[in-house]
Order: structure tokens, then sequence, then C-alpha cells
């Protein structure tokens, strides 16, 4: 296990605003703000949400799209660097009205409602290439 030490610097409450993507608001969110590294969660509702899987296998994301609405059980996820840029790896639980649950990487959703604590971090997480995985992951 690779790891390091660090600091909780600013915490946030946060409404989403209705109507947009509920991932690039966070996105948004930590550009604005200077955040290179955070821890998020959330919930509420959403709709249209683009939930992806990772075939281990193949090394390669499957996208599934919900178009209907759907409450955000939970959401949890944290900010890093990917590319010079904020990226919000976001997983969430997503259900029907009949309680059916979706879960998966949150690719995009739009919003109607949503609320998130973040909690920034004194530090930068860049996310860089691993061979074995395939995926973008933290250089620790």
């Amino acid at each position: 296990m690779d790891y390091r030490e660090v600091e909780t610097t600013r915490e946030y409450v946060c409404r989403l605003e209705t109507g947009r993507d509920w991932r690039a608001q966070i996105e948004d969110f930590a550009d604005e703000q200077g955040i290179d590294a955070a821890f998020f969660q959330g919930l509420g509702a959403v709709e249209d949400a683009e939930i992806y899987f990772y075939d281990q296998n193949r090394r390669e994301y499957d996208a599934v799209t919900f178009p209907e609405p759907l409450e955000v059980a939970a959401c949890v996820g944290n900010v890093s660097l990917l590319d010079g840029e904020p990226f919000a790896h976001t997983h969430a639980v997503l259900s029907r009205p009949d309680g059916s649950a979706l879960a998966g990487h949150l690719n995009s959703a739009t919003v109607f409602a949503g609320e998130l604590h973040v909690r920034a971090f004194d530090a930068e997480l860049v996310r860089e290439h691993d061979e074995t995985t395939e995926l973008d992951l933290w250089g620790l």
C-alpha cells in the first residue's frame, strides 16, 4: 500500500444547481476554489444518469445510461488532478421508485437537487497512468 499523510484545510457544504451536470459542477467548484485534492459525499436526485462499469478483463469502461428520474441515495468520491485539471472521481448509488438500486462510477447526470460536503486537503494529488490496471490512479 502506498500512502502519505494529508491535512484538511477547508470544508464546504454545497448545493448543486438544478439542470446542470453533477460531476461537472464538482470539478468547476474545485477549479474555482483552487482545490487540488479533496473528498466529498452527497445526496439528492438526478435524471439521465450515465454510469460506468470498468471491465477488469478488457481494461475498458462500459457505459449505461438511465434516462429516468433517480434518487441519489449515496454519492462518494474524491478530487485530484488529471492532465492538470480537477477530476471528480465519483461513485453513486442511485435508486428507482420501486427501491431497486443502480450503482457505479457516475460519469454524468442532470441534477434535480443535490447537496454535498467537500473536505479539501492541503496537498496536491495527481493521477498517473497505472500499467497494471490501465487506470489513472493517484501517484503517491
